[in-house]
């Protein structure tokens, strides 16, 4: 999780940053920041909250320059506490430097290890520091970004797509198996990078294509240059992301998510139909799976559930507190919809079991007949190594259980998931591309004590591409 952006703007970085920002809210409510360099410094405002929470337009004004970077934090390593919040700011030899991470990395605690018994001083508990201290470290022997990008993806292991702000110019990387997502844009004034599509879309913006996974980009003034600095012989997208984490107007790595949902509905009819008097998703992340299981079904579609829309998504609240607290606020019933109705209530994912508990009573309560719960993943049986908050086997619901015993739990009448291979057939990718560990126990990488598929990476790094000669055929060419 976590939401990054980079933008060059002629007319000022700032608001362009606040606007993308809030159109990634989704993928972090924890804490929000900005950084701008005007020239001579860094400017930054950063604090806990949502975005529209911690900026107003004289903080915005405050922050003058041209490019920055942008965050919105969904802690996985680090506690909640004020000096995690991103981006982080250093200047290094007289070289002014902003850093932002999505992702996890598996190897986070042994390199901070090193860089310490070295004489670096960490600040904060991120592994986003971590890659901060790689790159300060190599350019003490380099002035080269590329060489430090190189060393970086030589020593992670994990997930990341990450924003740097040096000086005037943009960079923008990802991890060679592409596990988090990472797009490049343009504006009237200027060019964007971001975790999703949605944030040019909130700038009027044209979306040119997807952040190749093992490439690094740099956005300046005079356009956007493009090197391939790894690749690997499989990649590992997070399915999770086309399950429930992006929006669903995002287009990821050429997947509009939306059509990725509606397609597993339509498999979750197939699988398993069963009678009923209509089709309800559990808003927002169901919507589109239950728009497609309507479709193929035939039964009406009807919101048995209307959603409190200045709530915020309860699975990515930091305390499972929060999260069952928040749900009766979140999520009222449509009685008139669902009393003596047998429903289809669907939703993306059942992790932790105690959020569906308390939906399926909330429709029971409102009088309905039967609720028989449809899933848009297959069960959540494994943890995430790679930046989703699911990290214990004891958590998740459906691990050491069979569905029947899930179901029960739960107090729904029938419980159908989608099979993983009509997930995959939703998601138009080959398995071998796509990082399934939470859902087979087999990760992409090495990881103590788990299974792996491990993919295997070359450095290629050559000289950079100009986006004004070849932009535009690699963009063609990748839709």
């Amino acid at each position: 999780m976590c939401g990054i952006v980079g933008i060059v703007d002629v007319g000022g970085a700032s608001f362009p940053l606040y606007y993308a920002l809030f159109a990634l809210q989704h993928r972090g409510q924890e804490s929000a920041g900005i950084t701008t360099y005007d020239g001579e410094g860094l400017r930054k405002h950063k604090a806990q909250g949502l975005v529209a929470e911690v900026f107003d337009e004289s903080v915005l004004r405050e922050l003058e320059g041209t490019v920055g970077i942008g965050h919105v934090r969904y802690p996985t390593t680090g506690a909640k506490i004020p000096e995690n919040i991103q981006p982080f700011n250093v200047t290094y030899r007289d070289r002014k430097i902003a850093i932002a991470h999505n992702g996890n990395l598996v190897n986070a605690a042994e390199l901070r290890e090193h860089y310490a018994q070295r004489g670096q001083i960490f600040c904060t508990t991120t592994d986003t520091e971590v890659i901060a201290n790689i790159i300060a470290d190599e350019l003490r022997k380099s002035s080269d970004i590329t060489d430090a990008v190189l060393l970086c993806m030589k020593r992670l292991r994990g997930s990341y797509s990450v924003v740097m702000l040096v000086d005037n110019a943009v960079y923008a990387f990802r991890d060679p198996l592409g596990i988090r997502p990472l797009c490049i844009g343009e504006t009237d004034r200027g060019y964007i990078v971001a975790s999703e599509s949605v944030a040019i879309d909130a700038l009027n913006g044209r979306f040119l294509r997807d952040v190749r996974p093992g490439e690094l980009v740099c956005l300046t003034g005079s356009g956007i240059r493009c090197m391939q600095i790894a690749v690997a012989n499989h990649r590992a997208h997070c399915i999770f992301e086309y399950i429930y984490f992006a929006r669903a107007d995002s287009v990821l790595d050429g997947r509009l998510v939306y059509e990725v949902r509606r397609n597993i509905g339509r498999y979750l009819y197939e699988e398993q139909p069963v009678p009923a008097d209509i089709v309800s998703p559990v808003p927002d992340s169901g919507i589109a799976h239950a728009i497609g299981y309507a479709e193929g079904s035939g039964i009406p579609y009807r919101e048995g559930l209307m959603k409190n829309r200045y709530m915020g998504r309860t699975f990515i609240m930091p305390t499972q507190e929060a999260r069952e607290n928040a749900v009766r606020m979140k999520l009222n019933p449509v009685r008139g919809h669902i009393a003596e109705k047998s429903v289809v209530l669907i939703d993306d994912s059942i992790v932790r079991g105690t959020t569906s508990r308390r939906i399926i009573n909330i429709v029971k309560e409102a009088g309905a007949a039967a609720v028989h719960m449809r899933i848009g993943s297959p069960p959540i049986r494994s943890p995430c190594y790679l930046g989703v908050d699911m990290p214990t086997q004891e958590e998740l619901i459906a691990s050491g259980r069979e569905c029947d015993a899930v179901r029960e739990s739960i107090g729904a009448t029938s419980l159908h998931h989608v099979s993983l291979e009509n997930l995959i057939r939703a998601i138009g990718m080959d398995e071998a591309d796509l990082c399934t560990g939470c859902i087979t126990g087999c990760y992409p990488m090495a990881i103590r004590k788990e299974k792996c598929a491990e993919r295997v990476v070359d450095f290629v790094a050559g000289s950079y591409q100009s986006h004004l000669a070849t932009f535009e055929k690699e963009t063609s060419q990748d839709s």
